[in-house]
């Protein structure tokens, strides 16, 4: 297999299969196992399994920088 039908078939993977990988490619480059990685890797998990199960509502990305943008303006 070449390296672009690798690349095709991998674009038409579900976004979490294509994160999964990117995640797991950059590791491989870069190994990150130092206590404050780990930690992270911790909160995020436990964050998408907050969303995943509803404990927690998603705030779309746009309305986090109007906020910002308005706090700083007052």
């Amino acid at each position: 297999m070449t390296t672009k039908q690798l690349i095709n078939k991998m674009v038409s993977l579900p976004v979490d299969e294509r994160v999964l990988l990117v995640d797991s490619l950059l590791m491989s480059l870069n190994h990150p196992e130092t206590e404050i990685e780990k930690k992270w890797l911790t909160v995020a998990k436990r964050r998408l399994s907050e969303l995943k199960s509803g404990d927690v509502k998603a705030i779309e990305g746009q309305e986090v920088f109007e906020k910002i943008w308005n706090r700083f303006e007052e």
